[in-house]
């Protein structure tokens, strides 16, 4: 069946593991207090949220995160977690919460003077950098002494990570985004070189098929995606090559070769430079069993 496992970081700061690896649902109740915020996020399969005795509920798909809010009543942690789904929620209260962002208050919506005392729901993605984040708190193998200063670390980042500007720009900071046209070319752009990673067309060449100037295609690819062409490309291919190595169904040579890597030193540099570890080393953190 599935369980849950709670660490308590600090007080006022909780992270709950949530492991469903059974055919069947998994059940999970919590009471919430007024007064903290809950991130819920899902790194694999689906889940539900559900609220006023049954009537209403909320979806939290893989890759997908949740942000809920409301300092006017308590909003008790109701989840029914499908067959093999893992779901990750950090609970904090809004006074600490606010001591960590408090320059920032007028950038994160919900902190805002004006928004205070009002209730806040936000569904987002799961950035490839929070992926990873997430994927390090199932795979835990430290020893258990540090458990505690790990999941802290951990926590941290991953709150940082949320509200990191750069990998989800607001779009009214971007005077590119204003033509609705180019923004639709430039996600083009993006699906164009993930369909094709492993032989990826040249800069020039994916703008004629976009139909943009190669200067617009950067620029707008920068914009709205934080980073250049191949500078994504290559953060995309690293994060799917470490879900095929979680998955136990492709050795390290297969997994290069998958994502575009003629030669296995290719990859295993490549990988290196992303996660300072290569492969196999990943492998083995992640199954210990592993010779």
């Amino acid at each position: 069946m599935g369980s849950q496992e709670i660490i308590k970081i600090e007080d006022d700061f909780t992270l709950i593991r949530f492991q469903n690896d059974s055919a069947e649902a998994f059940n999970a109740q919590r009471e919430v207090s007024s007064g903290l915020i809950q991130f819920h996020f899902g790194l694999k399969g689906s889940a539900k949220f559900i609220f006023n005795q049954g009537n209403y509920a909320l979806e939290l798909k893989e890759e997908k995160s949740l942000l809920l809010y409301n300092p006017q009543k308590e909003l008790p942690l109701n989840l029914e977690l499908a067959p093999n789904s893992w779901v990750i929620s950090v609970i904090i209260s809004i006074k600490k919460f606010h001591a960590l962002f408090s320059t920032e208050a007028d950038y994160i919506t919900f902190l805002s003077a004006d928004n205070k005392d009002k209730k806040y729901y936000n569904e987002g993605n799961i950035s490839p950098s929070m992926a990873i984040v997430l994927s390090q708190l199932f795979h835990y193998s430290l020893h258990p002494s540090i458990k505690n200063l790990y999941y802290k670390g951990k926590g941290y980042e991953l709150l940082s990570l949320y509200f990191n500007r750069t990998e989800d720009p607001n779009a009214e900071q971007c005077p590119f985004l204003i033509d609705e046209d180019n923004v639709m070319k430039i996600k083009k752009a993006k699906e164009i070189i993930i369909a094709n990673m492993a032989e990826p067309p040249g800069l020039q060449e994916l703008a004629d098929e976009i139909g943009l100037n190669l200067k617009k295609l950067k620029m707008g690819f920068k914009q709205i995606y934080g980073d250049t062409v191949y500078g994504f490309l290559f953060d995309y291919k690293m994060d799917f090559a470490r879900k095929l190595l979680d998955s136990g169904s492709y050795n390290v040579n297969e997994v290069g070769l998958k994502i575009g890597y003629s030669t296995g030193s290719h990859f295993i540099a490549a990988f290196k430079k992303k996660f300072a570890t290569t492969p196999k080393k990943y492998l083995m953190s992640i199954n210990p069993n592993m010779q």
